[in-house]
């Protein structure tokens, strides 16, 4: 059963609930974040970065640390063209099943992989956003402890299920407002369409006068509004 009609309604409930995640940027600018998670994907991600390239987009990625180890060159040259990295989980297990033990282990292991195959700082990598968007309240608090950043969506499409290139496309334009926080996926589900959605999807919303920033840069927006941490 796809879910993508609830999505929008899920998001307007949690996101007051836990103002401390990053949901979405400043409602009256027009910049938006492109990310993309599950990846990085030996041909789905490659295929992808070049779109990025034509139009001088810096998107997010939110990686797997089994598939970061899997294709570690390939998280490099997301890393070299500029683009932001984030922790998505070791293997897409859902954090809100995980003990405390577990969950460090999931988050440090991915975190070590990223800075192994990009060779950055393992303390740059600390924004993190939960597989299927599953937490609890007590997941914030030791991600917080931890000194993570929780980043979470306002745009979900629903890809994975890939119900077709312009249905994801129509999802977007529908949804997508002022600070979106749009969730595409490279990975093993959904990646296979990934680099023809965002070769159509782009222009389109470039044409509605929106432009793309990173999430680091929505947390500098949350910050000067006093919001996150």
């Amino acid at each position: 059963m796809q879910l993508a009609p609830l999505y929008p309604i899920v998001y307007r409930i949690l996101q007051p609930s836990f103002p401390s995640c990053l949901w979405t940027g400043a409602t009256n600018s027009r910049a938006i974040a492109l990310t993309f998670d599950d990846g990085p994907h030996p041909q789905y991600t490659p295929q992808l970065l070049p779109v990025l390239e034509r139009y001088g987009i810096q998107a997010s990625f939110f990686w797997l640390g089994s598939c970061v180890e899997r294709s570690p060159s390939i998280a490099k040259q997301v890393y070299q063209q500029g683009h932001w990295i984030g922790i998505h989980g070791y293997s897409h297990h859902n954090f809100a099943f995980l003990n405390p033990a577990e969950l460090k282990q999931s988050l440090t292991k991915t975190q070590a992989a990223i800075a192994s195959a990009c060779q950055l700082n393992p303390e740059l990598v600390r924004d993190v956003r939960p597989p299927n968007g599953l937490f609890t309240p007590q997941t914030l608090k030791y991600l917080h402890s931890w000194n993570y950043r929780p980043v979470m969506w306002s745009v979900v499409p629903e890809d994975w299920e890939r119900p077709g290139i312009s249905v994801v496309i129509q999802r977007v334009l529908e949804q997508v407002q002022n600070g979106s926080i749009v969730v595409l996926h490279d990975g093993y589900y959904g990646g296979q369409d990934v680099a023809q959605t965002a070769a159509q999807l782009i222009p389109l919303l470039l044409q509605r006068g929106y432009h793309f920033v990173s999430v680091e840069q929505l947390w500098q927006q949350s910050l000067s509004r006093g919001v996150g941490n």
